[in-house]
């Protein structure tokens, strides 16, 4: 591969007044102390035609390497990466002796479904915080480093975050989850790991995914709090989360057929981190034709796009619970993006939006980049609907928020009418295993998907969990009590 330019970050809401930093640092810090979010200084490397055809080529963890190593230089070098990168998916159990890692499916004459969820939790979220959590490690340990992970999650993060820094030194994490929001597997997932392991611990928050989320944030901009406990974060909003996730929308689109006609991407989208990462894939050469926003009946997503107007509202409950989220922070790096690089303008959206929960904006502020994205919503019904409809036709199980994806897919489709034909796969990407969301699956097709083996030794054992206020103050008890 061509020699790699050391990369540095900077923030989405930066002044000028922070020098940028490195990946390391960008890591470690996982947030801006501004309250933004990291992104390359000068922008994404563009991989030619001739590196494009060689990665059509590669096995995945290769392909993986390749694109990592342009965000981690100096930091990381390939060579550094591969052990790590190794390791990381070697957790990885595919559902087929010798299957790849990300197993694709087709579901009919143009929509293919790419199984993100055989990691060790049954979840996307597995594919970046596998490297994500050795990465962390390995700086902490080169710099005589601890740190205090927070997070709060909607169902997948924290069990995902819990499984990869399980029993690694100098760290502890806490994840902040919804009481009665999450799906009892979920749940069952993360206070089994916190039962085993010291440096674990799962905080039952009786509020919404957006009230956890946004406690995150304000103990993050408590910096004289955030210095005094050596306070990281690991959700999507971590710049190595990011990364991670770009590898394989290479690897699907040149596998689907990309290098003749550009693929689509359908994406169940919450914290619009996983979205985020095809756009950055896009930017760099991939050869993608639109990003299609999936989203559940909580549709600020499908609603800005179609409208260019972001409105908060209330968090509905729904089947696909790791969807119920109305602020998606990894939203703020594609404003970012579409605004020109323009930190002032960014900072004046997110203080509105802040403050009243709404803003408005121009498409011709935000530039033709904005037609690379669709969205569709569906609701409950809908979803059940869709799994039963494809379990029907092919066999396959999906979960809720998979099947969302497959239906959003379905849409693309039928809008491109009778030339779709023309314009390429649609690869719908499934982002948890069925078993993961028994009840649902059960409604739709009368049938209870059973959990593989390693997880339900898992999930059989005792939990423990802490439960906590949903108040800065109390989160910061709590934190404080237990390192």
């Amino acid at each position: 591969m061509p020699e790699i330019a050391p990369m540095k970050y900077i923030s989405t809401r930066g002044d000028g007044t922070h020098p940028p930093i490195s990946f390391a640092q960008a890591l470690v810090a996982g947030l801006g102390r501004d309250g933004g979010l990291f992104v390359p200084e000068g922008g994404y490397p563009r991989l030619t035609q001739a590196e494009l055809t060689e990665l059509a080529e590669l096995p995945y963890g290769e392909v993986a390497v390749r694109i990592m190593a342009r965000f981690t230089a100096p930091d990381f070098t390939p060579t550094e990466l591969r052990p790590i990168i190794d390791e990381a998916y070697a957790t990885f159990t595919p559902p087929k002796a010798n299957s790849a890692i990300i197993p694709i499916t087709q579901i009919d004459h143009r929509i293919f479904l790419a199984e993100l969820f055989h990691g060790p939790t049954l979840a996307f979220k597995d594919l970046p915080m596998q490297p994500l959590a050795r990465l962390f490690s390995s700086v902490l340990a080169t710099n005589k480093q601890e740190a205090v992970i927070l997070a709060a999650t909607s169902g997948d993060t924290g069990s995902a975050a819990l499984a990869a820094f399980a029993g690694l030194p100098n760290i502890k994490v806490f994840v902040l989850y919804p009481e009665g929001r999450i799906s009892p597997i979920q749940e069952k997932q993360m206070t089994a790991i916190a039962a085993k392991h010291a440096n674990c611990l799962a905080v039952s928050v009786t509020a919404d995914f957006d009230a956890c989320q946004a406690l995150v944030k304000q103990l993050f901009a408590d910096l004289p709090f955030r210095d005094a406990v050596k306070l990281a974060a690991v959700n999507s909003i971590n710049w190595g989360r990011i990364i991670a996730q770009i590898p394989y929308y290479f690897s699907l689109a040149l596998a689907c057929g990309g290098l003749t006609h550009p693929v689509s991407f359908a994406v169940p989208t919450g914290n619009f981190g996983n979205i985020f990462a095809g756009f950055i894939a896009w930017r760099m050469g991939a050869p993608i034709r639109r990003l299609v926003c999936a989203s559940n009946r909580n549709d600020i997503l499908t609603r800005f796009f179609t409208s260019l107007v972001m409105e908060r509202r209330a968090v509905e409950p729904s089947l696909s619970p790791s969807m119920d989220i109305q602020v998606a922070s990894n939203f703020e790096r594609l404003l970012f993006e579409l605004l020109g690089r323009d930190a002032g303008a960014v900072r004046r959206y997110m203080a509105e939006f802040a403050e009243g929960g709404r803003f408005a904006i121009s498409r011709h502020d935000l530039g033709e980049e904005i037609d690379l994205f669709t969205a569709a919503c569906f609701d409950d019904k809908a979803t059940l609907a869709e799994v039963a409809r494809v379990a029907e036709a092919t066999g396959v199980v999906l979960d809720p928020h998979s099947a969302i994806g497959i239906a959003a897919a379905r849409a693309v489709c039928d809008d491109d009418g009778d030339d779709g034909d023309n314009k390429g796969a649609v690869i719908a990407l499934a982002t948890a295993h069925p078993a993961k969301f028994p009840e649902a699956v059960d409604q739709a097709i009368g049938q209870r998907p059973a959990l593989p083996p390693s997880t339900a030794g898992i999930v059989a054992g005792k939990g423990r969990k802490l439960s906590c206020e949903a108040t800065a103050a109390a989160v910061k008890a709590l934190i404080k009590q237990n390192i």
